[in-house]
Formats: structure tokens, C-alpha cells, sequence
């Protein structure tokens, strides 16, 4: 190859920048993208600004080991959202020290972003979340976990981030029924919804929710004794329900009453109102059940085995560990005899 002139490269840099991020988006490895960067502060700019996500946890020099998580303070937020301008993914997990003010220059450049992950982000106000709101209409995918986030902070996150489908407030514990409610009437395309350990949510908030509710994590809750709102959506395919402790056998029992049809996967895990007849009545409701993990639920006898061999013809894994009423005669129930389980049961008698 030869030698380029000074002429010659003068007229590469001086190339409009539409040009130079025609060029860019051609380069098909990481390395030729990360080459370019290095060319000139120019080009740097260029490759920075069409950086579209952000994972702060990638960068280990960020970590502090002695604390236990990323040290990342609110200004450095500011400049990476300055240098990083056209954002569609956005990781701050585990940022414990990032305040309001990190977030502000999210109104300006979060126009193009879809996700946003503030897991244990525990100092961030509604400040913030209104600039998150405000910012960030096409928001799809947010993960609130641990986060501080109250009713009022999540009312102004879906009245304008209305398109919101997959959510997390997992062990958000100012959380309660009036925000879930306020998720469930503004985001009408929610399809993943997780309150792991929201102890203040009984299920109330959930009435009228869309059908589009394909995935709810809800263990560990406070759950009231009926779970007719929870699922009156009717769109459920996967239900995590397990060590909910105050959800009665009848409000178990209304999961096979139709309106949880669809499911294909349903944990009830440690739940102690777990009985024959609940077992039947989601057998029977329930046809298209894949996985059903029933670990510790020590009443089942064995016209509840029965009853999952007659109807759960679709059922490929089953958790019996802990459930100590289950013997030889209930495995031949569950479908040894006639072979409806595809795959091996998991088997842990305690």
C-alpha cells in the first residue's frame, strides 16, 4: 500500500460527520470499530456517539472491593451521558452512590433509550425518576430492584413511559397496591412484571390488568387470600407464587377456575395451603402445565398425584422434594405407569 499524502489524510478528517458514521456503521468487528475510535479525538467522538449500550458493570476498574460494589458518583454519570449520546441500553447496577442529579441529562439523550436497569440505585428520588419520565418515552424494559422507588415515583414513570413491558420492582418495599395499579392502568403492553419481596402488595392492584401479562415473579409476597385479580388478566404463562403464606387454599384453588388457562409454568413452592384439592382444581384448569414445582408442600396424598398424571398430560418436570406423603404408588399415579411425563421427576424426599 502506499504512502498517503498529507493532502490525502487531511481529507479524510475533514469528511462531514455524516459520512464519517456512514463509514462506522460499515465496520463489522468490535475491533475495527474500537481501531477507528483510536484514529483522532474526531473520529473517537463519532464511535462514542454511536456506542449503544452502557453496562457499568464491565468496567472493573469502577469496582471497589472493599465496599463491595461500583463507586460511581452522580457527575460521572453526567459526562459518560454527555460522551455516550445515543444510548438504548443503560446498566447502572449496584451504582449505590448515583442521585438525582446523574440522571438529568437523561431528558436531553434518552430519547432512543429501551432499557434501563437501576438495581439497588437506592438514592434516586422522584427527581429522578421524573427525568427517566420525561426523557424516555420509548422506555420498554426497567429494573427498579432494591431501588427506593414509592407509588407516587412509579405513577410518574408510567404515565409517560407508557410503552414499558418488562418491569422489575423486585424487594421494593414502599411499593404497594396503588402503584401496581398505576402500572397496570397506564403500561397496557406489560408482559413481565416482578415484586419478589414486596411485602406491601396484596394483589388488589392487579384488577383489570391486560391480557398481554405473560410473566409474574411474586414470591415471597404478602399476597391476599384470593388471587382472582392477579389473575384476571388471563394472559399468564409462567406464575411464581412460592412461600406466600397467607394465600388461602380456596385463593390457590382459583388458579384452575379458567382464567389461568395458559399457563406453562407455575411454582408453588412452600406454600402450605397446598392441598388435594387445590391440586385437582389446577389440573384440571391448568391443561397446558409444562413444569409445576410443588417442592414442600407436605399435604398432597395421593388423589392429588392422581389427579396430575389423569390431567397434566403436557407436564414435563415436576419438583416433589420435601413433599412427604408421596410414595411408590403416587410416582406410578404421576405418569410412570402410563408414561406421560417426558422427562425424569426430581426426586429429593427429605
Amino acid at each position: 500500500m502506499g504512502v498517503v499524502s498529507r493532502k490525502q489524510r487531511s481529507c479524510i478528517t475533514n469528511l462531514p460527520d455524516d459520512y464519517l458514521y456512514l463509514i462506522f456503521e460499515k465496520l463489522d468487528s468490535n475491533l475495527d470499530r474500537e481501531s477507528f475510535g483510536l484514529t483522532c479525538h474526531r473520529f473517537l467522538n463519532i464511535h462514542d456517539s454511536s456506542c449503544k449500550v452502557l453496562d457499568l458493570q464491565h468496567l472493573s476498574w469502577l469496582k471497589n472491593s472493599s465496599r463491595g460494589y461500583i463507586e460511581v458518583h452522580s457527575c460521572m454519570i453526567h459526562r459518560l451521558l454527555n460522551r455516550f449520546r445515543q444510548l438504548e441500553s443503560l446498566s447502572l447496577t449496584g451504582c449505590k452512590d448515583v442521585t438525582d442529579s446523574g440522571l438529568v441529562l437523561l431528558q436531553k439523550y434518552g430519547l432512543q433509550l429501551r432499557s434501563i436497569d437501576l438495581d439497588s440505585c437506592a438514592r434516586i428520588t422522584n427527581v429522578g425518576f421524573s427525568s427517566i419520565a420525561s426523557g424516555c418515552p420509548s422506555l420498554s424494559v426497567i429494573n427498579l430492584s432494591s431501588s427506593s422507588i414509592g407509588d407516587s415515583g412509579l405513577e410518574i414513570l408510567t404515565k409517560s413511559c407508557n410503552s414499558l413491558k418488562k418491569v422489575s420492582l423486585g424487594w421494593c418495599e414502599n411499593i404497594t397496591d396503588s402503584g401496581i395499579q398505576s402500572l397496570i392502568q397506564n403500561c397496557r403492553q406489560l408482559t413481565e412484571l416482578r415484586i419478589t419481596g414486596c411485602s406491601k402488595i396484596n394483589g388488589i392492584g392487579f384488577k383489570g390488568c391486560s391480557s398481554t401479562l405473560a410473566s409474574l415473579e411474586a414470591n415471597c409476597c404478602m399476597l391476599a387470600t384470593d388471587l382472582t385479580e392477579v389473575l384476571s388478566g388471563g394472559g399468564l404463562e409462567y406464575l411464581n407464587i412460592a412461600f406466600n403464606y397467607h394465600i388461602m387454599e380456596y385463593g390457590l384453588a382459583a388458579i384452575g377456575s379458567g382464567v389461568a388457562a395458559n399457563l406453562k409454568t407455575l411454582n408453588l413452592s412452600g406454600c402450605s395451603f397446598v392441598t388435594d384439592y387445590v391440586i385437582i382444581r389446577i389440573s384440571k384448569g391448568c391443561p397446558f402445565l409444562q413444569e409445576w414445582n410443588l417442592a414442600s408442600c407436605k399435604n398432597i396424598t395421593i388423589s392429588g398425584w392422581e389427579s396430575i398424571g389423569l390431567y397434566c398430560q403436557s407436564l414435563e418436570r415436576i419438583h416433589v422434594n420435601g413433599c412427604l406423603k408421596l410414595c411408590g404408588r403416587g410416582l406410578l399415579a404421576l405418569g410412570c405407569k402410563e408414561k406421560m411425563l417426558r422427562s425424569k421427576i426430581r426426586q429429593l424426599l427429605c
